[in-house]
């Protein structure tokens, strides 16, 4: 097991982590619908409460803390566990991507469908160079059926969204290389990692078929492994939260290997890169409701608003 030092612990279902250059650390708690400032000595407190369910967030462009909202959870809870989620909520709110003034906790809804479709469960976002973002929309489960996910690109002033790939079958995680020319989306169910080559800001290259999506598979986990959010390292390293195995899976640009770093959670959903030389790695461990700190061998990429 990876050696950890926590640095929070009490969190309702945490996410989004974003390790700020003050020391502190931006996480949402998907389960108490807010997103939260956590304090280097462990203290917590609330920077807005935005309701249904903010998931991912990212640092956009001018110093606001964007989130993708899901629209809410049922929430489930078993002993010795936090709350885990299950389901589209019956108070279920929509799914948008809102931005939130980290001075005044202002929320801000800025996009609440694409050009094709409502949003209905926005779960990530990665920001690019040129002020814009990619963003997964994993869907909504209900009993007895679910949504087709996608992936959208929009700019952080409100003004411009538009489906990319679609379907996806629960699309989650997301990054870009550093250098910005690769996208890389993971699905969870399937424990896949796919990759395209980004051509233009919001355009990516497709592959012709029999190509699935019109990426490459950077991997496919075997056994019962689930794909949550991600991080890339300075290195290219595709660095994936994965599900009931309880580690971040650290995935080769080029797709030639993976290594696993156990994590002493199974519901390991998110890591986040920072501290000096970016050489920490910061992991949200979601059913034990704890943030968590432990050394990474590489730098973590430069994020564009954030660590340059």
């Amino acid at each position: 097991m990876t050696p950890v030092r926590e640095i929070a612990r009490g969190l309702q279902f945490p996410e989004g982590p974003i390790a700020m250059p003050d020391g502190t650390f931006l996480v949402v708690e998907i389960a108490r619908e807010t997103l939260t400032r956590v304090l280097p000595d462990g203290r917590t407190e609330v920077v807005a409460t935005p309701g249904g369910g903010p998931n991912g967030a990212a640092i956009g462009p001018d110093g606001a803390c964007y989130v993708c909202n899901n629209g809410g959870f049922e929430w489930v809870r078993h002993a010795g566990r936090g709350p885990m989620p299950s389901g589209q909520a019956k108070n279920y709110s929509g799914g948008r991507i809102e931005r939130i003034d980290l001075r005044t906790g202002k929320v801000e809804v800025l996009y609440s469908r694409s050009d094709q479709a409502p949003l209905k469960g926005p779960n990530d976002l990665a920001f690019d160079s040129h002020g814009g973002f990619w963003f997964t929309d994993l869907g909504k489960s209900r009993a007895r059926d679910m949504d087709r996910g996608a992936v959208c690109y929009a700019t952080a002033d409100g003004r411009t969204i538009k489906e990319v790939i679609q379907p996806l079958f629960m699309p989650n995680g997301i990054g870009l290389s550093p250098n910005e020319d690769r996208l890389y989306v993971a699905e969870t169910p399937t424990g896949r990692v796919w990759a395209w080559d980004v051509v233009a800001p919001g355009e990516i290259r497709r592959k012709p078929a029999p190509a699935v999506h019109g990426a490459d598979l950077l991997l496919g986990l075997p056994g019962y492994q689930m794909f949550d959010s991600m991080a890339v390292d300075s290195a290219g390293n595709v660095c994936v939260a994965t599900l009931h195995t309880g580690a971040i899976t650290v995935i080769a640009p080029d797709a030639s290997g993976y290594t696993q770093v156990p994590l002493p959670d199974p519901t390991t959903t998110n890591i986040c890169f920072g501290g000096p030389g970016l050489t920490t790695a910061y992991a949200t461990l979601s059913s034990s409701g704890t943030l968590v700190a432990f050394d990474w061998p590489r730098p973590g990429a430069p994020l564009p608003y954030l660590n340059r």
